[in-house]
């Protein structure tokens, strides 16, 4: 598994925490990445992309919900709106990152992670927020 792959699999399990606890301290990220071993390339991805979706949040979840239809964000499944999360953050931020390596492996990271119907929510999800937020490939 590459650097980037593992990197936003950490990403989603520290957000999924995250959203459990309530708790984004310094101290309760540390206690994670304490319990995962990876290498450094993967460590900083992953807390760049935590960090990233973390501080555009708020944007991050308009641009979400904005893109779902008769979807409330308190009714998605947690996970499959955590890899949103990610995704999206990529879209608007990580210019380095390529639009459709950002869905792929979105998609790729909801089949393993999500439901069967997860990879095809997902999609249509961030295809939409592709689209309104004018990101290029």
């Amino acid at each position: 598994m590459g650097v980037r792959r593992r990197g936003r699999e950490l990403a989603l399990q520290a957000l999924y925490q995250i959203e459990m606890t309530g708790d984004i301290s310094p101290a309760a990220l540390d206690l994670f990445w304490g319990y995962f071993e990876g290498s450094a390339k993967t460590r900083d991805f992953a807390r760049r992309l935590v960090s990233g979706v973390v501080k555009h949040r708020d944007e991050i979840d308009r641009l979400i919900e904005q893109s779902t239809e008769h979807w409330k964000l308190t009714r998605m499944p947690r996970v499959d709106l955590n890899i949103l999360r990610l995704a999206t953050y990529e879209l608007l931020c990580c210019p380095d990152i390529p639009l459709n390596v950002s869905i792929d492996e979105a998609i790729e990271i909801g089949k393993r992670f999500g439901s069967e119907e997860s990879p095809t929510f997902i999609n249509g999800v961030l295809d939409h927020v592709a689209a309104s937020t004018g990101a290029k490939e």
